[in-house]
């Protein structure tokens, strides 16, 4: 997947839209958490309320009973630890499944985009953005807005309760607000760059992580892993230093933001300490008077809080974003066709975007005769993986065509003629789990006598003696098996597929020569499927009806 051309900085609206548009799966979350939050500001207020009533009930500034007061003030707690239930039960029920179908939608536009060949994102940039960033956007729609909603509330009645006890004091407590709204719009501009920087730096470090851990027979081989430390504390370094960077401008401008609030309290403190000492404000109100300033000035540092949280969704977005910019492939029915199939390539060049001076391909036809077996030979450069995505429809031509054709049709290749296709790639292509979850990628039908079937075809009989059978677990990659076994595991995957046409690229180069001949006799006894294979092996050639040379263009 290619990192789009264009500027990858949209503007603050667009990244809006993409949020808001994003969001749909977390609507839900976000009115219940907005309804608990509202009915947590009515509380907060009543809680005040309550609290003045029984203390001036208390110093015999109101006529009232003492014990209902209390027992006003301990239903209105109670309210509040119901609530507090509430938003923990909605946030681990709905939260979860919200992240997770944006998880699930993310991977499928992934899965279903265009093949960019090269210029690829880093698979554990990719994780880290799947992972984090989509955590972070689905907390900010299903939590953020709705505390932000509940938090100006508290603010808008926590000054209105205030301006009835004193208007100068409630006025003279809000009206730096908007000096601090100022000030946040200077730092979400910064914030915004330093947490950009931070996010990428992480991920680099997460795909040195996946990479080393991946390759780690490589590393011990090539005696390698103080290379990779040394790497990876360089890395750690530079992400320690960002993150320095921004925990200091983060740091300062929070500083100066609490020292606004302090001195606001401090003000209204000595504002109702000498009302009370002249006598026009009751113990009670005194006592309201603090909660309310609290309460006014805890939602107006919270809104001014919100910045970084806005900083750090609008980076995640941000990211997601271009995964999403990378164009999804035509969708479309399935076209398939019956019987033996052929692949006519007629007058192909081909060369990669990014390098568009670099052909590598140049006016190639060839018809891959229906029923025949072809191998594809050349030096490594010369187009024999880039023609295999050609005819794969992964890749389109620059030049020419490649069409699938029977006795009744003679189509371009697209992604809807894939399913006319078995392909085995090169090298190991287990996935983690089960041999039958394995096989069951190639049909999720399939029964077992259809798949030891196809296991006995690609040579794989070996499944039948393994204690567990069809069963038995192994680790990514095939761990635990040998790279033969899991080489012939792939190839009975892609038969159980049961189409007309074939590709094996060097799915036999792991395998002994005996078992070689043994798979090459399976595979060619059914005349009515066409096969490719792409090959260095000379036995593989001694089989086949036809060969391709292809030749490296030098540039």
């Amino acid at each position: 997947m290619r990192i789009p051309r264009p500027n990858t900085t949209y503007s603050i609206g667009r990244i809006s839209r993409w949020i808001w548009d994003s969001s749909r799966d977390n609507r839900l979350q976000a009115i219940l958490n907005t309804s608990i939050g509202l009915l947590d500001v009515v509380l907060a207020l009543l809680s005040v309320w309550t609290v003045q009533r029984a203390i001036d009930i208390a110093s015999h500034h109101l006529d009232g009973d003492v014990i209902m007061a209390v027992v006003w003030m301990a239903l209105v707690i109670s309210g509040t630890f119901v609530l507090d239930f509430c938003s923990t039960w909605v946030k681990n029920y709905y939260g979860v499944r919200a992240q997770n179908r944006m998880q699930r939608r993310m991977l499928g536009h992934i899965l279903h985009s265009e093949f960019q060949g090269r210029n690829s994102m880093h698979s554990g940039d990719v994780i880290n953005r799947l992972e984090s960033d989509v955590n972070t956007v689905v907390n900010f729609v299903a939590e953020t807005i709705p505390n932000a909603v509940s938090v100006f509330c508290l603010f808008v009645g926590a000054f209105v309760y205030l301006y009835s006890l004193d208007s100068r004091l409630a006025i003279i407590i809000v009206i730096m607000f908007p000096l601090f709204l100022l000030v946040s719009k200077i730092y979400v501009s910064r914030m915004r760059e330093l947490s950009r920087d931070v996010r990428n730096s992480d991920s680099m470090v997460q795909s040195l992580l996946q990479e080393s851990i991946q390759n780690r027979i490589l590393v011990k081989t090539l005696e390698g892993e103080d290379t990779i430390i040394d790497k990876l504390t360089t890395q750690h370094d530079t992400l320690h230093r960002k993150v320095i960077r921004r925990t200091k401008f983060s740091v300062f401008s929070s500083m100066l933001v609490s020292i606004g609030f302090a001195s606001g309290y401090i003000v209204a403190f000595a504002w109702g300490a000498l009302r009370l000492a002249a006598g026009t404000l009751t113990y009670g109100g005194m006592s309201a008077f603090l909660q309310l300033v609290n309460r006014v000035q805890r939602p107006a540092r919270a809104l001014t809080n919100l910045a970084p949280q806005f900083v750090s969704v609008f980076t995640a977005a941000e990211r997601l974003m271009i995964l999403e910019d990378v164009p999804l492939e035509k969708q479309g029915k399935q076209i398939s066709l019956t019987g033996p199939c052929g692949i006519a390539v007629r007058n192909v060049t081909f060369a990669y975007p990014d390098n568009p001076d670099k052909v590598v391909i140049n006016n190639l036809s060839f018809d891959f005769k229906p029923g025949t077996c072809t191998a594809v030979i050349g030096e490594t450069g010369a187009g024999k993986t880039t023609l295999i995505r050609m005819i794969l429809a992964l890749l389109k031509p620059v030049e020419g065509s490649v069409n699938i054709y029977n006795v009744e049709k003679d189509i371009p290749v697209s992604p809807q003629t894939r399913c006319n296709i078995i392909y085995v790639p090169q090298g190991n292509t287990m996935m983690s789990g089960t041999i039958r979850e394995n096989l069951q990628m190639g049909n999720v039908d399939a029964t077992d006598a259809e798949m030891y079937e196809a296991l006995d075809t690609a040579c794989a009989d070996f499944v039948r003696s393994l204690p567990d059978g069809l069963d038995t677990a192994f680790s990514e990659q095939g761990g635990g098996l040998s790279e033969g076994q899991a080489q012939r595991i792939c190839v009975a995957r892609a038969l159980l597929r049961n189409c007309p046409l074939m590709i094996l690229d060097e799915a036999t180069s792991a395998l002994d020569s005996e078992t070689e001949k043994k798979l090459l006799n399976n595979l060619l006894t059914d005349k009515s499927r066409t096969i490719i294979f792409i090959t260095h092996r000379q036995v593989v050639l001694d089989y086949c009806d036809d060969s391709l040379h292809l030749i490296r263009k030098r540039q």
